[in-house]
């Protein structure tokens, strides 16, 4: 009796590490689903190829770096981070770097205001809290609601609130 439940939970473990290792394999054929979503000729016999490497005791990195051999690292839906992949890997911290630095000018430009600049500058002494307050108050010119009206990017200005 105990013989048959560990057949089947051998079974259901090599069943379960070929379903894994077939999510992360692309379908040479259909090129947009993975062997194990495809019904293509080729998924099948990836499929069966799979579950009799895994029968032979081969471990998962094994099972990829084979097929990898076959058929290429286009196979693979993780490549590998190398030099010729640097790009693809680091390209989002790059993008989100970049936008925070614009985001970093453009807040700090929005703080920074010549007049009250100049006018520490002639001082020699920074300005108080109420007396910039009061410095913007009086330079800053009122909003101009015509002009924004007809402007492609009013919704995206009454959005962002300004």
């Amino acid at each position: 009796m105990e013989d048959g439940e560990d057949e089947v939970k051998k079974a259901q473990v090599i069943d379960a590490r070929a379903r894994n290792i077939s999510h992360n394999v692309r379908c040479t054929e259909c090129g947009s689903q993975s062997i194990e979503d495809s019904q293509a000729d080729i998924a099948i016999l990836l499929r069966k190829l799979i579950r009799d490497e895994i029968r032979a005791g081969k471990s998962d990195r094994d099972i990829y770096k084979k097929l990898e051999d076959d058929f290429g690292e286009t196979v693979l839906y993780t490549p590998k981070f190398d030099y010729q992949t640097a790009a693809l890997w680091l390209s989002p911290l790059l993008v989100a770097g970049g936008a925070m630095g614009v985001w970093a000018f453009q807040r700090h430009r929005q703080k920074t205001n010549v007049h009250v600049m100049a006018l520490n500058l002639v001082r020699g002494v920074p300005l108080t809290r109420n007396e910039r307050a009061t410095m913007l108050d009086l330079l800053t010119p009122p909003p101009s609601h015509q002009g924004t009206q007809g402007s492609p990017f009013s919704w995206w200005k009454k959005w962002r609130g300004k």
